[in-house]
């Protein structure tokens, strides 16, 4: 491209930088995704900014469909372009944006993966052998008893848990929304056994209901690292993370009660299409239960012209 379009580019990525205060993985990203916009024009002999039509962001963001860049990537990448593109009307070097209209491919929703009843019984119910693994246990427990996020459970606050109303309070949820959880027996039995335990390990005036050895507040790397740890112990190979406990607990939720709007209140979603991506993990459930279970759901074919079409 011309020595005017690198400038105004380099304009742009300097304006990001120190009028918007962009962090340099934002700004690392828009280089990195214009510079994929920069290909194209050179391989199509496009030497200024404005001669970009609307067609070529199109033929642009299809071709890097085809390469096998995910719909979520592509998206980026758009947001990128038309933010460079704003600029550059802002400033009377384009007459349009021609990004402003052009869709990314739907990205394809991956289904969530979960843990069967066998595999929960297994993780927890399990002998511990230190004050460090009850306390554990009781964060497996409170995961799967009532479905938290991560960060939801690391702000938990002792004051925070009702054990004789078996329920606790979440202040710390996703958009700053609250929500009041029950709190299942096991997982109530679990806490009890390691609220006995915690004076002995908690600093004195810290509030957080699960602690560190160090007395502190219990963080997201080390519940990672602590569940990788117990599952090793237990020899389950299976990468197992701390999201899969609250899928696992929508899911069986789902498959028990068919009641899509309170479990999407109980996970704390304000929109319900978030919710209902456990529906196809329901579905699949009920599929393989019907393929066992019918009488006329073999897959395994038994007419005889079928078979000679085979053969």
């Amino acid at each position: 491209m011309s020595p005017n379009a690198q400038q105004l580019l380099d304009n742009f990525f300097r304006q990001l930088t120190v009028e918007q205060g962009a962090s340099p993985h934002t700004l690392k990203s828009y280089q990195r995704d214009i510079k994929q916009l920069m290909r194209y024009c050179s391989d199509k002999a496009i030497q200024n900014w404005p001669d970009v039509k609307q067609s070529d962001i199109r033929y642009h963001i299809a071709s890097r469909y085809r390469l096998g860049i995910s719909g979520k990537s592509l998206q980026r990448e758009l947001s990128a372009i038309r933010s460079f593109y704003n600029y550059l009307l802002k400033h009377n070097e384009t007459d349009s944006n021609p990004a402003h209209y052009v869709k990314a491919p739907k990205p394809v929703r991956k289904l969530p993966k979960t843990l069967d009843v066998d595999q929960i019984t297994g993780l927890l119910e399990a002998e511990t052998s230190s004050h460090l693994e009850s306390r554990d246990v009781a964060v497996f427990e409170l995961f799967y008893s009532s479905g938290l996020r991560l960060s939801e459970l690391v702000a938990l606050d002792v004051n925070d848990i009702d054990l004789l109303d078996h329920s606790l309070m979440v202040r710390a949820g996703k958009g700053g929304k609250a929500r009041l959880l029950p709190v299942g027996s096991k997982a109530i039995s679990t806490l009890m056994t390691w609220l006995s335990l915690r004076p002995k390990i908690a600093k004195d005036f810290e509030t957080a209901l699960f602690v560190s050895h160090k007395g502190t507040r219990l963080g997201q790397r080390s519940i990672q690292a602590r569940l990788k740890q117990w599952c090793q112990k237990k020899g389950i190979a299976e990468h197992v993370h701390p999201h899969m406990f609250r899928h696992s607990f929508a899911s069986h939720l789902l498959e028990t009660s068919q009641d899509l709007r309170a479990v999407q209140e109980l996970l704390g979603h304000s929109d319900i299409n978030s919710t209902q991506i456990y529906t196809h993990l329901d579905f699949q459930h009920l599929a393989k239960v019907y393929d066992n279970a019918h009488p006329r759901a073999q897959k395994k074919i038994d007419n005889p012209a079928v078979n000679k079409q085979k053969n």
